[in-house]
């Protein structure tokens, strides 16, 4: 199959070498072009546009930034005009909304879209383990499952376009939650003299417990957020999107309010590039 990978980020080129490695046709575009630069030693093509990395996919998989980027990118007057008979696969973090006028854009130009968010980062990209959750119709999901169980072993369908991108929100407002939940109860146990180890034991014995606190302590004691697989600033406008449509829906977001100061104070002093776990610094800061 052929695939255009558009957004060369942390997941965009992790996917792109998974579908390589896999016996895919690969071509990738980014606006920063010096990113696609190591794709070239595992066979990937760099497309000048992505005008021309469409126009010679059987798809073209989206990794970028948020809705503003996709509609820089795929919905000028060069690439409009290659949108003509294509399948287009939103794949990151949008709004639900945003992606339903992403759908009448790329159908009125004579193409097809369906949205694809997944759950996961680097390490499940490169594994082909992502939970990948498709918005679309059941033979969309039909024609392109050979093409996401490359990346994820079984592919869901959550619903029309909007409620895969609805579902990929609700997700990741829980990253933010237990992250900083997580930070809070460690930072306590810390000053009050609690031993972590022990801390940790009675943890993974309750009910209470959530993988990504084992994952993330490390990172936590060392205090160490280089090498990120969720940048601090992606987090924030996940949660920017999901407190919009839960306001939308009358849900009281108070909770998450308090988490995207955490969030945006931690950007302001620089953490923005850093692993989300870097909020811990807000929340339990040196001594």
């Amino acid at each position: 199959m052929k695939i255009a990978v558009l957004g060369i980020g942390l997941l965009g080129r992790a996917v792109a070498e998974r579908l390589k490695a896999t016996g895919h046709t690969v071509s990738v575009y980014n606006r920063t072009g010096t990113k696609t630069e190591p794709l070239q030693a595992v066979g990937v093509k760099i497309a000048a546009s992505p005008a021309r990395a469409i126009g010679c996919a059987d798809c073209a998989l989206l990794f970028l930034t948020d809705a503003e980027a996709i509609r820089a990118v795929i919905l000028n007057v060069e690439t409009r005009a290659s949108l003509a008979g294509r399948t287009i696969i939103q794949m990151g973090t949008i709004g639900p909304e945003e992606s339903r006028e992403l759908h009448r854009a790329v159908t009125e130009c004579g193409g097809d879209y369906l949205e694809a968010p997944v759950l996961g980062s680097i390490a499940e990209a490169k594994a082909g383990e992502l939970l990948v959750m498709v918005g679309g119709s059941q033979s969309q999901l039909q024609r392109w499952n050979p093409l996401f169980q490359s990346l994820g072993q079984e592919p869901r369908l959550i619903g029309p376009v909007g409620q895969a991108a609805s579902l990929k929100l609700a997700l990741n407002q829980l990253i933010a939650a237990e992250i900083t939940a997580f930070s809070l109860s460690l930072g306590f146990v810390q000053r009050t003299g609690i031993p972590v180890e022990l801390f940790m034991t009675v943890l993974k014995e309750s009910a209470l417990y959530a993988p990504v606190f084992e994952k993330k302590l490390p990172r936590l004691q060392q205090r160490q957020y280089d090498h990120p697989n969720f940048p601090t600033c992606h987090l924030r406008k996940d949660v920017d999107l999901f407190l919009a449509a839960a306001k939308e829906k009358g849900l009281v977001t108070r909770t998450l309010d308090g988490i995207r100061e955490v969030l945006k104070v931690a950007i302001a002093r620089g953490h923005g590039p850093a692993d989300y776990s870097a909020v811990y610094e807000e929340i339990n800061p040196r001594q």
